[in-house]
């Protein structure tokens, strides 16, 4: 998988928007913590020659068999390139969809999520055990791609597993605000110590 690497202990794994790719959404990971490593991946299944992670039949509808073999092939790269790192997935939009797919499928992947603008990945697919796992989603008031109900179905799913989430909304639509990238950024720098202890 083509991606961009940089070493340290967490490691934050980076998982664009659809049309981005690992170069662009690992400098705008990097503006928000500093003293860790990177793992920037790009999407493999294009869409009109753009890069997403999974294919879709219309907005908001998703093949799922395709997110599953995605998810668990990445999931095996991840795995692969990050052995012994204590690993926090951070995804906007598409790339948030695939972070959520792997922490369902894939449960001891990540010691924490940050999840951008993102959809429930699956209408049908058991949850795993989640305790206390760190989740933070960040969610637009007016986001015109994410349903407001959509979203709060899967903070539920989450808690439900026994993550702790939080849930940050902001005014705006799809894109975070100033605002929520601060609440990034603190629940990053939070983190660290934490993983570092552990």
């Amino acid at each position: 998988m083509i991606h961009q690497h940089i070493a340290g202990n967490p490691t934050i794994v980076a998982l664009h928007g659809t049309g981005g790719n690992e170069q662009d959404f690992l400098a705008f990971t990097q503006s928000l913590v500093s003293g860790v490593g990177f793992l920037s991946v790009r999407g493999e299944e294009p869409e009109n020659g753009q890069n997403r992670w999974f294919r879709r039949f219309a907005e908001g509808v998703f093949d799922e068999d395709n997110l599953r073999f995605r998810a668990d092939q990445l999931a095996g790269f991840i795995r692969e390139t990050l052995p012994t790192e204590k690993r926090v997935v951070l995804g906007f939009s598409n790339g948030a969809n695939m972070a959520s797919a792997l922490v369902i499928r894939h449960p001891d992947l990540f010691s924490a999520a940050v999840l951008l603008a993102p959809m429930v990945p699956f209408s049908e697919e058991p949850m795993p055990e989640l305790t206390d796992l760190p989740v933070l989603m960040v969610c637009g008031e007016h986001d015109p791609m994410v349903p407001r109900m959509n979203a709060q179905t899967l903070a539920t799913q989450f808690a439900t597993a026994g993550a702790d989430v939080q849930v940050h909304w902001h005014a705006g639509g799809h894109s975070p605000d100033q605002t929520s990238i601060f609440v990034v950024k603190s629940f990053l720098a939070a983190l660290k110590p934490k993983l570092a202890a552990e």
